[in-house]
């Protein structure tokens, strides 16, 4: 199962506490969200507030990217989450 990131669109989601965003399988969109204590072990310093937990996803998309692909190789789900324990 290989995925790519080619869509930079992002979202936070109050609800959820975490950052949505896509991916993709071939043609299969694929939604990841990642929480805000995972952003928070990448970029320890974070304030939770919206403005802050977006700049850190931008900031630190490429790691994000990385470890999204490895909890998507897990195996087929509904959507993805990024929790504190995959960073």
């Amino acid at each position: 199962m290989t995925i790519s990131f080619p869509n930079q669109s992002r979202s936070y989601d109050a609800t959820r506490c975490a950052v949505h965003f896509w991916g993709y399988d071939s043609a299969m969109e694929r939604s990841f969200f990642i929480s805000r204590d995972a952003l928070k072990r990448i970029e320890p310093g974070l304030q939770f507030e919206e403005a802050a937990i977006l700049r850190a996803f931008d900031s630190n998309c490429a790691l994000i990217y990385a470890i999204a692909a490895k909890v998507y190789s897990r195996g087929p789900r509904g959507s993805y989450d990024i929790v504190a324990a995959d960073v």
